[in-house]
């Protein structure tokens, strides 16, 4: 039995995604670094074979809309996680994402990856 892959990012804020506003090149560096965390972070571990089911959790002193706003603040870390499997992050037959939420300290924002297998 393989046993799930457990990522934590800890002091890592995730935005608003798709409602945040700013410079296009601030968000794209920003959207550029989301994805290369969960990228480089799955390939240094020893994860699961697919297909996988991954379940993202955003840890912050504050919920957001769970409808519409978590899955776009967690896309760019989405594709980073295919990339890392080298598959496209449509693929429901090989990956599939469900995001949750928890309360943290004030001041405490992380992102926690968990892949099993499906």
């Amino acid at each position: 039995m393989v046993k799930p892959l457990v990522i934590e990012v800890d002091d890592f804020k995730l935005l608003a995604g798709p409602n945040s506003r700013g410079h296009y090149l601030v968000k794209a560096r920003r959207t550029k670094r989301e994805r290369q965390t969960a990228h480089w972070l799955l390939l240094d571990a020893k994860r699961p074979p697919l297909p996988v089911a991954v379940h993202m959790v955003r840890i912050a002193p504050r919920r957001i809309d769970e409808d519409d706003n978590l899955p776009g603040m967690f896309k760019a870390m989405r594709d980073g996680v295919a990339d890392a499997y080298g598959i496209a992050d449509n693929d429901k037959t090989k990956i599939r994402f469900t995001y949750d939420q928890e309360r943290g300290k004030p001041h405490q924002y992380s992102v926690r990856i968990e892949v099993s297998p499906a």
